[in-house]
């Protein structure tokens, strides 16, 4: 089951041909980088779709479990064993195809 993730949409002025789906970090969301767009330079007649989805909000085990935006929790700083496989799995259904 897919569940459909909030996000913010940039279409170009043309029918799209491509997309950029854009993940921000822990705690931002989609609008952190939806202005990056713009500032790209690019021209007026791409046509480029820009996806920004907003990772839901869960607690996060490093953050002593404060509730923010995230893909998955993070359990600790150990990078081999740091992120919960099961919520990457589960961040994973929820990005737009």
């Amino acid at each position: 089951m897919s569940v459909s993730l909030e996000r913010i949409v940039v279409e170009p002025k043309v029918p799209a041909t491509a997309v950029v789906i854009w993940l921000h970090g822990l705690g931002d969301s989609g609008a952190g980088f939806a202005p990056i767009v713009p500032a790209l330079g690019l021209p007026a007649d791409h046509a480029i779709r820009f996806i920004f989805p907003h990772a839901p909000e869960q607690a996060v085990t490093i953050n002593g479990g404060y509730v923010m935006r995230a893909w998955y929790d993070i359990k600790s700083m150990d990078l081999h064993d740091r992120a919960d496989m099961q919520g990457v799995l589960e961040s994973e259904k929820g990005l737009p195809h």
